[in-house]
């Protein structure tokens, strides 16, 4: 296994982040989200004494996510919890504009090169200073986090090691293809994924003739939907009023797959949990992928 030096961010506590991950999905937010606030966290990183650092990937695990909403007595489906937000200039009640937030605490991993080892230390520092200064991550504010800790990860019993300090947690892995194979049996895209994350509801019959009902899905394990980039649906060119001027505009959409959640502790491979940046710019596309998919989970 190769040499791969690790930046451990234990235990962020977050409030109030984003959980509408995509125009139709409520719930974990996007690995969009994710992968920005670290490449945010780089670039602050590296404008202030570090213009070598190079974040290469990274994977998030979930230990706690409280989903701002309510189901009251008699209600079919959940609300979301909204702000109450201050009255405007005349006293009247504001335009209200649904928000779905989440309270969560999740952990980083971050593979990195760059840094010399003599400034370990010191970056650790840096680090936490970073994340403590304003900065927020899926739109939601840092209360708290742990001391950051760095590692160099060269073996199946170091990586078990790591992933028993995240414990307990969930990481998230991309299951594209459980889509692609659904899609190969004349699905299109929104069958494939609600075939794996609708619930069946299948009657069995014992000897004595009684009926039970058992609950299943199409897959074994924890299915979800992820927001994990854009599809550019218009040309590249200039639109009013754009946040900066010397980079192209266009028009995009969510991509939203199938994603899973498992326990670290399965992880053999750290690459079966980082995540990086892709573009395929002859297809207009900007997303999130793995460094190495797996479906043995």
């Amino acid at each position: 296994m190769k040499t791969k030096r690790i930046l451990t961010i234990p235990y962020l506590k977050i409030h109030n982040a984003n959980a509408l991950s995509s125009p139709y999905t409520v719930g974990f937010p996007a690995m969009t989200a994710w992968l920005g606030a670290v490449h945010a966290l780089e670039r602050q990183l590296k404008a202030s004494a570090y213009p070598q650092l190079h974040f290469k990937s990274m994977g998030v695990v979930c230990h706690r996510i409280d989903l701002q909403t309510y189901k009251g007595r008699g209600d079919y489906v959940y609300s979301i919890i909204g702000t109450g937000n201050p009255l405007d200039k005349k006293g009247n009640r504001p335009s209200f504009i649904e928000e779905a937030r989440c309270h969560l605490t999740v952990s980083f991993i971050i593979e990195y090169d760059g840094l010399g080892l003599a400034d370990r230390e010191q970056f650790k520092e840096h680090v936490e200073h970073q994340l403590q200064s304003k900065m927020k991550i899926a739109g939601g504010d840092i209360l708290s986090l742990s001391t950051p800790e760095l590692g160099d990860i060269s073996s199946e019993k170091e990586v078990q090691k790591l992933m028993r300090q995240l414990m307990p947690g969930y990481c998230v892995i991309e299951r594209r293809d459980l889509m692609q194979t659904a899609m190969t049996k004349d699905q299109d895209a929104m069958d494939a994924l609600l075939t794996y994350l609708k619930i069946f509801n299948t009657p069995e019959k014992n000897d004595k003739g009684d009926i039970t009902w058992r609950q299943h899905r199409q897959e074994l394990g924890w299915i979800i939907p992820i927001a994990t980039g854009f599809h550019g649906i218009s040309e590249l060119g200039k639109a009013e009023n754009q946040r900066d001027e010397n980079t192209p505009h266009r028009f995009a959409e969510s991509i939203v797959t199938l994603g899973q959640f498992v326990m670290p502790y399965r992880m053999k491979d750290l690459d079966n949990m980082l995540w990086h940046y892709h573009t395929d710019l002859e297809n207009n596309l900007y997303y999130c992928q793995q460094n190495k998919p797996s479906t043995e989970f």
